[in-house]
């Protein structure tokens, strides 16, 4: 070998894009470390970076930086006469040639590229060992879709390109993507962008395949290519003509991984496809046994499909995941080897066994040591995506007893963070299949849930409705969803101010929790007996109800009932007027909801503890919680948490002098309230309304009225937590129509609309029937143009359609 520094390295066929923090930190390395390999899947740019860091680290190698390419190697005892040939050196008569390598490099201070050695591991662990230990001076950069396992070696896990957190041409994968591109022909505008970040995440920012998707430009659009994505392997056919065979389509590079594989290990990496996201190694374990795999023989299998990275797994080995390139594969293996079907119901069954057991630890059974059930909770929530996964086979493969069983054991979890909406859409799509093979009592038990899931969505008469048919068909032994049914109805009917029905339900669910046992539903029970004293006015009795509920929730342990029945305690101290008490009582239950990740109920907290605060006077306290509040209900769709926080802004926006706002809010908050069939106590209201006339004039305040109730929830937010003045017009110019243009009637139901009444308030008024006040309403709307009733109140309030007194009414 020649003194003066030399090596053989390609020149760079194109940019190199990002891996700038990859390349720092491997530098770093190579200070303490011999031999490091790049670990990745085919295609995740292994060799790119080890020629890139390999050229970095040239002025560090005085005697050269020598670049083995073993892909094209058949044998292993090829391997260390591939190197022989690249260093120049020849083999000796009588003498091994990995001896004659060895004393050549003894003494160099030099850098031993060896890529691609996944096909010949085994023969290249054993020379690069023998090269260390006899060439003290000597690095070694190795590629390999898997470790070497030796004593000497680092292995560094060659991640996929960064993907766009939102649309933005920073992430390296776009940028990749871009410059390939525009490689390609291709330039791209940003009206582009949003397309080529989803087809980035699409393709998990694996490098060959985004090149081979940009080359498909010249061709497609972005957007084109994105849509037809999950035809990854026919589409990504356009490689370079010189490239290595495996590296010119995307099914070549996937399938040189899988060859290399044994029987057993390509059987467990296609079973793993049934997964939608991360999965553990127990859920492997129960899904991905069978012949010819035993249980016990998966971590080990698991294991190995790691270190040759087709599966990869964060830094604990706690969770898995197949990039969904490889993904795919596996899932048309699993096809092709007639396992789909068996597969995707084992992958059904297992959900229904875990979640019910989650369930039960976390929500059903008392006295669980709360460590346990947050870490029940945490796994329940680990099989969301496969939890999707398993209802959609349900669905598709008819199997409507077990998606029904998922569904329930879903909908348990409602309360703490659970996707509600999602639940109700599979039960009702479900339910809508061939349900003859089903036993009643299933059924009924199935709707139960359903019912408890529109309660949440805001579906007031659609869950009382259901609620009430399931308690009559549910079976009698079913004890915990029937105390449940109870609690649910008590919240339904309370929303829509009926209270006497409510109080049946309460005593009825109350009295069945005593008889057996049942401390969740005791207490549920109790807070509703609390909320009808409320209601009713009977403080004492809702705060003696409301401190046993607390009680009996403390027994069973679980931080949301408790959370729920300190909250209820907290509603009473406000209606006692007792500020101080109702803000502690809901500042307790905040962190345990925290804690839970509830939103859904968090957001409510939130806007009782700002109300309360606004109440005290402290104002920013209260801007805070609202806030925060209002965008946590609008983020989980919950329309009564938004109308909470507004009335809250409200009350904020009076306390602090700001009148007007105080109008808006309440108005929004009341129209936010009627949509859902809500009953609204209307005594703050007409008190703050009467305030609003006597400083501001009966038609400002009945404009104001209208207008809030016209905005969007989020601008009446708005006007109040940023101080915006809105102007009280109409939705539509007010010139372009006149009052003659309606007749006496209408004008007369357009004023009682400025004061929100509803069609019964307004037929009651008039002595007119409901469905008369609606025709009249939709004759208004077609005379005027508009489609809301808070469109016609606000001109109504602008044109001054106020009723002189001494004028006779019109007649029906």
């Amino acid at each position: 070998m020649p003194d003066s520094p030399r090596h053989n390295l390609p020149a760079e066929p194109n940019r190199f894009v990002g891996r700038e923090r990859d390349l720092a930190d491997l530098r770093g390395l190579f200070d303490d470390t011999r031999v490091v390999t790049l670990c990745g899947v085919g295609g995740i740019g292994k060799t790119r970076l080890a020629l890139r860091l390999a050229a970095g680290l040239s002025s560090d190698c005085p005697d050269g930086v020598w670049l083995v390419e073993l892909a094209r190697l058949g044998r292993p005892e090829l391997v260390e006469q591939e190197i022989a040939r690249v260093l120049g050196v020849h083999e000796e008569v009588g003498r091994p040639l990995l001896d004659t390598v060895s004393v050549r490099l003894r003494g160099r201070r030099c850098l031993l590229v060896l890529d691609n050695c996944e096909h010949l591991v085994d023969r290249c662990a054993e020379v690069v060992e023998a090269l260390v230990a006899a060439c003290p001076l000597l690095r070694v950069l190795a590629t390999s879709r898997e470790p070497l396992r030796i004593a000497s070696e680092l292995i560094w896990r060659v991640p996929p390109l960064d993907l766009p957190d939102a649309v933005t041409a920073e992430a390296e994968s776009v940028q990749l993507f871009l410059d390939r591109a525009a490689a390609a022909g291709t330039r791209l505008g940003p009206d582009s962008l949003p397309d080529v970040v989803r087809l980035c995440r699409a393709l998990d920012g694996l490098p060959l395949a985004l090149e081979l998707a940009a080359a498909r430009t010249s061709l497609l659009s972005p957007g084109q290519i994105a849509d037809r994505i999950d035809d990854r392997f026919s589409l990504l056919t356009t490689g370079g003509r010189t490239a290595p065979a495996r590296q010119r389509t995307l099914l070549a590079a996937v399938e040189w991984s899988y060859d290399l594989l044994g029987e057993k290990e390509q059987v467990l990496l296609r079973r793993l496809s049934v997964f939608a996201g991360d999965f553990d190694l127990g859920l492997a374990e129960e899904v991905c046994a069978g012949r010819p795999i035993a249980g016990a023989e998966i971590v080990d299998l698991l294991g190995g499909l790691v270190d040759k990275s087709l599966v990869l797994c964060d830094e604990g080995r706690n969770r898995y995941r197949l990039l969904k390139t490889i993904k795919c594969y596996a899932a048309e293996r699993l096809r092709q080897a007639g396992e789909l079907e068996a597969l995707r119901q084992r992958h059904l069954d297992v959900l229904c066994e875990l979640c019910e057991r989650h369930l039960t630890t976390e929500l059903v059974e008392p006295h669980v040591p709360w460590p346990r059930r947050l870490e029940a909770l945490a796994a329940a929530r680990a099989l969301v995506a496969d939890q999707q996964a398993a209802l959609d086979w349900a669905a598709r493969s008819g199997d409507v007893g077990q998606g029904l069983r998922l569904c329930r054991a879903g909908t348990g979890l409602l309360p703490l963070g659970g996707d509600l909406t999602e639940i109700i859409g599979w039960t009702e799509r479900l339910l809508a299949l061939d349900v003859s093979g089903i036993a009643a009592e299933e059924i009924a038990r199935s709707t139960a849930y359903l019912a408890y899931g529109l309660e949440t969505r805001d579906e007031l008469a659609r869950a009382l409705e259901v609620a009430e048919k399931s308690l009559v068909e549910i079976a009698p032994d079913d004890l915990f969803p029937r105390g449940v049914l109870h609690s649910l109805l008590v919240v339904v009917l309370l929303r829509m101010g009926r209270p006497d029905e409510a109080m049946t339900h309460a005593e009825e669910g109350f009295a069945l929790a005593e008889s057996c046992g049942d401390l969740w539903n005791q207490a549920a029970g109790l807070a509703g007996l609390s909320a009808v004293a409320l209601t009713r006015g009977r403080l004492r009795e809702a705060q003696r109800h409301g401190e046993e509920a607390l009680a009996r929730a403390r027994r069973h342990g679980h931080r949301w009932i408790m959370a729920r029945t300190a909250a209820q305690i907290g509603a009473v101290a406000e209606a006692r007027g007792d500020l101080a008490t109702a803000k502690a009582q809901y500042e307790m239950a905040e962190p345990w909801l925290r804690e839970l990740g509830s939103d859904l109920d968090l957001g409510r907290c939130l806007a009782r503890i700002g109300r309360v605060a606004a109440m005290l006077r402290e104002y920013g306290a209260a801007r805070e919680r609202l806030a925060d509040g209002l965008e946590l209900s609008r983020r989980t769709g919950q329309r009564q948490g938004m109308a909470r926080c507004l009335v809250g802004l409200s009350v904020l926006a009076d306390s602090a002098g700001d009148l007007e706002g105080a109008v808006l809010a309440a108005a929004a908050a009341a129209e936010l309230r009627e949509s859902i069939g809500q009953h609204s106590g209307t005594a703050r209201i007409e008190e703050l309304l009467a305030r609003a006339r006597a400083r501001l004039g009966d038609g400002r305040a009945a404009a104001l009225w209208s207008r809030g109730r016209a905005m969007q929830p989020e601008d009446a937010a708005r006007h109040v937590l940023e101080g915006e003045r809105v102007s009280p017009r109409a939705p539509a110019p007010a010139e372009s129509f006149r009052p003659s243009l309606l007749t006496a009637r209408e004008r007369e139901i357009a004023d009682l609309l400025t004061r929100g009444l509803s069609n019964r308030a307004i037929a009651g008024e008039l002595v007119i029937s409901p469905a008369t006040v609606a025709r009249h309403i939709a004759n208004i709307m077609e005379k005027l143009g508009y489609t809301s009733r808070a469109q016609i109140a606000v001109w109504a309030a602008e044109n001054r359609l106020v009723h002189t007194a001494g004028e006779p009414r019109a007649s029906a």
